[in-house]
């Protein structure tokens, strides 16, 4: 198993994003190919790891204050990139980038391509929730959508929670302002039209915010824009909500005292809400096990991954995505 990472993508890099990748490779016993600036990475390596490490240099960097398409256009020696070709080569299993989601969603696009009927990739992470772990998508690869292709991200992520969440009838949610089918901009209410005809998609309605965490549904779609706050509102109301709570405990020691016990409790809750410990969101529809990282990500969050990546790889989720969407499908979402 070889994969690629992005040593030049996210806040943390190089530093973070190599020394994760260095714990993976050591553990897992995979190989890895690091791309960026060589003279930033090297340092960071010694002989002991680097026997199953392959440093690519490449010294341009796109930033998330560029134009996506045009930088993957202008910028061929970036480490998105040359890592994205590399991947379309076959010269490696996966790749894993906290990098510009823009980009590398722009470069997915050109490089890899994307599967046949599927208009629009997106990205996908799983969540937890009261019971088992619900698959949202997209959270952040496509700001505007058309119906269709919310159509075509409940089909995708009924087969990607089919396959490797192993759900055997994975019920699908539409999120929105009600449960109401009346409910929504136009666009949300022609796609619940046409989710409700679709007999290989078992449509659960649509589903309020406040209700994800409820198991309503298995999958949840809905346009990138929605996700991505949807996503960040959790995240920071997830460390609002620890912080208040470590701030209370301090004022009161008998507080304090029901707080050791309650410890383990509490660890066990703030683990499961931690993105660094999910690694990573991946990109259905596109030719290529491409995950994407937290761009604020540190080495314990690049670290878990390039273990998504593995998994990923392993199952040959996007082979199964491909037979099932031509069954499903013939060809035409």
């Amino acid at each position: 198993m070889k994969i690629i990472v992005d040593a030049m993508g996210g806040d943390n890099a190089p530093r973070e994003t190599v020394l994760g990748a260095v714990k993976a490779c050591e553990e897992t016993g995979i190989k890895i190919i690091l791309i960026g600036r060589s003279q930033e990475i090297e340092p960071l390596l010694n002989e002991k790891n680097s026997k199953n490490i392959e440093v690519v240099d490449a010294q341009e960097v796109i930033t998330n204050e560029e134009s996506p398409v045009t930088a993957i256009r202008r910028k061929k020696e970036s480490s998105i990139v040359k890592g994205l070709g590399l991947l379309k080569e076959k010269k490696a299993d996966a790749m894993v980038s906290a990098g510009s989601t823009g980009a590398l969603m722009a470069g997915g696009l050109f490089i890899l391509g994307r599967f046949e009927g599927v208009d629009r990739p997106a990205i996908a992470v799983v969540i937890p929730s009261k019971k088992d772990p619900v698959l949202l998508l997209d959270i952040g690869a496509n700001s505007e959508v058309k119906p269709n292709n919310l159509v075509q991200f409940a089909l995708m992520g009924s087969i990607y929670a089919r396959e490797v969440l192993k759900r055997k009838d994975p019920r699908v949610g539409l999120l929105n302002i009600g449960v109401e089918e009346e409910k929504g901009s136009s666009v949300i209410k022609s796609a619940y039209s046409s989710l409700k005809m679709i007999k290989d998609i078992n449509f659960a309605g649509n589903i309020e915010a406040r209700d994800f965490f409820n198991q309503n549904a298995d999958v949840v779609i809905c346009d990138g824009f929605t996700g991505n706050i949807f996503l960040k509102t959790v995240e920071g109301f997830g460390m609002f909500i620890f912080d208040r709570l470590k701030q209370e405990i301090k004022k009161n020691i008998t507080y304090s005292l029901g707080a050791l016990l309650l410890m383990p409790a509490m660890k066990a809750v703030k683990s499961s809400l931690d993105y660094s410990e999910y690694g990573g969101a991946m990109f259905l529809g596109l030719n290529g096990v491409l995950i994407k990282c937290h761009g604020s990500s540190d080495r314990k969050a690049i670290y878990n991954g390039i273990k998504a990546a593995k998994r990923y790889a392993e199952a040959n989720i996007n082979n199964k995505l491909k037979k099932s969407l031509e069954i499903n499908t013939e060809g035409k979402i």
